[in-house]
C-alpha cells in the first residue's frame, strides 16, 4: 500500500515527499519500526514520540507523520493537526475498515461496562450469533480468550484486533469504550451500530480534571453511533441527550420517565428479578447476579439488543442464560469455612457503594470490607471511598491496591480519613497479602469478607514493578484448600 493510499482520509496540513512510497507497516513505538514502515509521532503522557522520529528513521521508517516539522528527519514528513486521530484513520485504511465487517456495540460509563458487555454477548450467543468481545477482563472471539492490556486499545492495535476478529467471521463485536479512548481518539474513526451509557461517577479525574470534562468525553460516543441507549436515571443523561447525534435513542431507567422501564424489582442473594416494559411490550427478567445495579446492567444490555432490532422476548430469554463475570461479586470457594469470601473490582466510590449495598441485601452476619486505592490516580476519591466503606461495613481492613509510584502508607492515610469519620472499627495493614490473611483469620460465622478493588486482576503494581497477585489463589493458599 502506498503512503497516498493511507492518507486518503487524513486532513493533511503540510506534506513534503512523494505519495507513491510503498509502506510495509505502521508503528508509533520506534522500537517496533522495521524497514519500510510509516512512523506516527504520538505525544504521550510522559514521552513525546516526536523525539524518537530520528531513531525510527534509522530503524528503517520511510515516512513520518507528525504534528510539527522535524528538521532532523530526512524522509517525507506528513504534518497533521492531531496524530492520534490520523493514526486511527491510517490504521482503518491499512486494515480495510474492519469495523464494517460486523455489527459494533460500544458501552461507556464509569461502572457496569464489563458486566454489560458479557450480558450482551450472552443474549447474542443465545440467538446463535458469533460474538467478539473487547474489554477490561479479556478480549474474546466466541470462547477463545485473547489477552487485554487496557480497556480500549490504541487505534492501531484496535484495528489490528478488529481485523483478527473479523477474520473469524463474527456477527457482532461488543466492546467497552473508556473515557480515555474517546478523549484520545482511539475509537473516533469507528462506526458504532449501537452505543450505550451506564452511569457517571467520580473516577479518572487525574486525567480529565473535572467531572464536566469526564462527561464530555463520554458524550463523544453518541456522535459516532447510529443508535444510542442512555440511562436517564443518571444525572449525566441530560447532557448526553442534548448533544447526541444518533439516528435513534432508547432511554432506560427505574425512577425516570423512559422508553425501557424496570418495575417490581426483587433483590435476593442469588440474583435479581424484575418486570420490564418497552413501548407496549413487557416481560419478567431473571438474572443470576445480585444487586440493584444488576437491574441497570441488564437493562443496558437489553436496550442495546432492542436498538439492533432484537425483540424484547428474545433479549429476556437470552439474558436468563447469563452467569456471573470474573471479579464482579465473584464468590470464592472456601470449603470447610462458615463464612463467605467475595471478590469485586469496585475501585470507585459509587462502585464500592453499590457492591456493599448489594451484599448487605443478603448478608446474615457482618460485612467485612478489605480495600485500598490505587496510586498515581485521582486522590480525591480516597477519603470518599473510606467514608462509604465505613458507613456500610461492620469492619474495614484498609490496605494497598496498586500503589504504583506513590507511598502506599500515604494513600492509606487519605483513605482512613474517611473511615474515621464514620466511627467504623477498622485496622490498617499495608501489605495486601497480610491484610487478606488477617481478614480470614478473624472471620466470624456468617461473615461476608469483601475483597474490593482488584477484581479480575491477577497482579499488583508496586513502584514500577508488577508482581503476581491473584486473590483467588491467595485465599485458597491461606485456607489450605
Amino acid at each position: 500500500m502506498t503512503l497516498s493510499d493511507l492518507l486518503k482520509n487524513v486532513n493533511v496540513k503540510k506534506y513534503s515527499g512523494g505519495g507513491g512510497i510503498k509502506i510495509s507497516g505502521i508503528a508509533y513505538d520506534s522500537r517496533k519500526v522495521k524497514p519500510g514502515y510509516l512512523f506516527v509521532c504520538i505525544t504521550g503522557f510522559s514521552v513525546d514520540g516526536h523525539k524518537f522520529a530520528k531513531a525510527a528513521v534509522e530503524s528503517g521508517a520511510v515516512a513520518v507523520v507528525a504534528e510539527h516539522d522535524l528538521p532532523t528527519v530526512d524522509v517525507p514528513c506528513v504534518i497533521v493537526e492531531n496524530t492520534r486521530r490520523a493514526m486511527g484513520e491510517i490504521a482503518a485504511v491499512w486494515y480495510d475498515y474492519p469495523y464494517r465487517k460486523f455489527k459494533l456495540i460500544g458501552i461507556t460509563g464509569t461502572n457496569g461496562k464489563t458486566t454489560t458487555t458479557y450480558l450482551i454477548k450472552a443474549i447474542l450467543e443465545h440467538l446463535g450469533k458469533k460474538v467478539g468481545l473487547i474489554g477490561t477482563n479479556q478480549n474474546m472471539i466466541g470462547d477463545m480468550v485473547l489477552p487485554a492490556a487496557r480497556t480500549t486499545p490504541d487505534s492501531l492495535e484496535l484495528m489490528e484486533l478488529f481485523n483478527e476478529i473479523a477474520n473469524h467471521n463474527v456477527d457482532y463485536v461488543v466492546m467497552e469504550v473508556s473515557s480515555h479512548a474517546l478523549a484520545l481518539d482511539r475509537v473516533t474513526v469507528c462506526e458504532f451500530d449501537v452505543g450505550a451509557f451506564t452511569n457517571i461517577t467520580q473516577d479518572h479525574l487525574d486525567f480529565h480534571k473535572t467531572m464536566e470534562e469526564y462527561l464530555a468525553a463520554k458524550s463523544i460516543l453518541f456522535n459516532i453511533c447510529k443508535a444510542g441507549v442512555i440511562n436517564t436515571d443518571d444525572s449525566g443523561s441530560g447532557f448526553l441527550l442534548e448533544n447526541e447525534k444518533c439516528d435513534e435513542v432508547i432511554t432506560y431507567g427505574i425512577d425516570s420517565d423512559c422508553d425501557l422501564k424496570a418495575e417490581n424489582i426483587e433483590l435476593h442473594g442469588s440474583g435479581v428479578d424484575f418486570d420490564i416494559s418497552f413501548r407496549g411490550e413487557s416481560g419478567r427478567v431473571e438474572l443470576a447476579i445480585p444487586g440493584r445495579f444488576s437491574v441497570y446492567n441488564a437493562m443496558t444490555a437489553i436496550g442495546c439488543c432492542l436498538a439492533d432490532g432484537i425483540s424484547l422476548k428474545d433479549a429476556i430469554e437470552g439474558i436468563h442464560s447469563a452467569h456471573g463475570v470474573k471479579g464482579r461479586i465473584e464468590i470464592v470457594k472456601t470449603p470447610g469455612t462458615d463464612y463467605t469470601v467475595i471478590i469485586d473490582y469496585a475501585h470507585t466510590p459509587d462502585g464500592l457503594l453499590n457492591v456493599i449495598n448489594a451484599i448487605r441485601g443478603f448478608a446474615k452476619g457482618r460485612v467485612v470490607t478489605l480495600f485500598g486505592c490505587g496510586g498515581d490516580r485521582d486522590a480525591g476519591k480516597r477519603p470518599k471511598m473510606g467514608k462509604i466503606a465505613g458507613e456500610l461495613s461492620d469492619f474495614c481492613v484498609v490496605t494497598s491496591d496498586n500503589p504504583r509510584t506513590e507511598d502506599p502508607d500515604k494513600i492509606i492515610e487519605q483513605v482512613v480519613e474517611g473511615v474515621k469519620e464514620t466511627g467504623c472499627e477498622h485496622v490498617v495493614i499495608t501489605n495486601r497479602f497480610e491484610a487478606i490473611e488477617y481478614a480470614l483469620d478473624h472471620a466470624q460465622k456468617d461473615d461476608i469478607i469483601l475483597l474490593a478493588g482488584k477484581g479480575h486482576e491477577t497482579y499488583q503494581i508496586l513502584g514500577t514493578n508488577t508482581i503476581k497477585f491473584d486473590e483467588r489463589e491467595i485465599v485458597t493458599k491461606l485456607l489450605g484448600c
